[in-house]
């Protein structure tokens, strides 16, 4: 599943999003906001889809806001979320391949929704690449989680 969400500054484009990505057969589901609302805050939206991803590993999330780091943040904060900012295919695709993402954070106020919408693609089909030492890396971050340090 595919769990989506925004502020009002995502809106729109997370708007398009979802219908491109229900048109190509992906099962999504909208976590909100389901309106334009100019005095949301990004850190609900971010929150529902960072907790809906955590709860399955094959689960993926995409958060949109105006800089994108806003909801990356919130995203982060959530045991078992590895939540990237991007802003092009190459970190997308590295996030994926070396860092295992599941969460995919965009920021609506530099993309054009050709742009997000490629981004978005190579996030969701760009496997982990799983070496030795993405590995590693990540087993570091779940001892962060689990204790607060390295």
């Amino acid at each position: 599943m595919i769990y989506i969400g925004a502020d009002h500054r995502g809106f729109e484009l997370k708007q398009r999003l979802f219908q491109r990505l229900t048109d190509e057969g992906y099962q999504v589901t909208d976590l909100g906001n389901d309106h334009l609302d100019p005095n949301d805050d990004f850190v609900d939206f971010a929150a529902k889809v960072a907790e809906a991803v955590a709860s399955d590993k094959d689960n993926r999330g995409i958060i949109l806001c105006g800089s994108g780091a806003g909801v990356d943040m919130v995203a982060n904060k959530v045991d078992g979320i590895r939540s990237a900012l991007a802003f092009d295919i190459t970190r997308a695709k590295q996030a994926r391949e070396d860092d295992d993402a599941n969460v995919l954070s965009l920021p609506a106020d530099i993309l054009d929704e050709n742009t997000a919408w490629e981004i978005v693609q190579t996030f969701l089909e760009t496997p982990f690449t799983d070496n030795e030492r993405h590995l590693r890396r990540l087993e570091k971050l779940k001892d962060m989680e689990n204790t607060g340090s390295t």
